[in-house]
């Protein structure tokens, strides 16, 4: 089983589950049609990973998000997270009305820094993300842009599927999505206002 850190101790989520077409500028730049409802789709425990690597084959294209540990249908956590996409293998899977597993939830599809607990007083739509690919802001996410807020999101989950204690809510991911490059440095950087919650890089295997 796959894990993830929260202020340093080992936890195991059951499953990532993920916000598609939740930004509207996003939207629009995959010619995408702007959902009357959350696009939920879940990801395995096997999917997540620390690592970003690039595929033999199929090109990857990355997707920050803001992400979040539940417990109790609450967050208690919060960390940086890459939906990572084989975009061409999803594009030929909608043409065909198909499901996205082979484009979204193949081993690895899901990496994430390490996540720190969320204070009482931290305001959680406060909380914004910055992804920087070669030194250069690549995406930004806030809680202004999403269509769907996260505890609108929990609660569109809960209506017909369980979170159990410590998996991960993905919020969806602002414009600005791309190709993966191997030899990218990615640095993803939380903040609360204007108050650094935590960074991390990764350089793409």
């Amino acid at each position: 089983m796959q894990s993830i850190l929260l202020n340093g101790k080992i936890i195991t989520p059951s499953k990532v589950v993920c916000i598609g077409r939740n930004y509207v500028e996003h939207i629009a730049e995959l010619n995408n049609e702007v959902p009357t409802e959350p696009v939920i789709f879940v990801k395995p425990n096997s999917a997540i990973a620390a690592e970003i690597k690039t595929h033999a084959v199929d090109a990857i294209h990355y997707e920050a998000e803001i992400s979040f540990v539940v417990e109790n249908n609450q967050f208690i956590g919060v960390g940086i997270g890459l939906d990572l996409t084989k975009r061409e293998v999803q594009s030929v899977l909608k043409a065909k009305a198909l499901p996205w597993e082979r484009a979204k939830a193949f081993d690895g599809s899901a990496v994430f820094s390490d996540f720190i607990t969320l204070d009482y007083d931290t305001n959680i739509e406060s909380i914004r993300l910055v992804l920087l690919i070669n030194e250069q802001v690549t995406q930004q996410a806030t809680f202004d842009l999403m269509i769907y807020k996260p505890m609108q999101i929990v609660d569109a989950v809960k209506a017909f599927m369980s979170f159990e204690d410590n998996d991960i809510l993905m919020t969806g991911t602002p414009k600005g999505v791309g190709k993966v490059n191997q030899g990218d440095c990615f640095t993803g950087q939380l903040f609360a206002e204007d108050k650094l919650l935590l960074s991390k890089t990764w350089t793409v295997l």
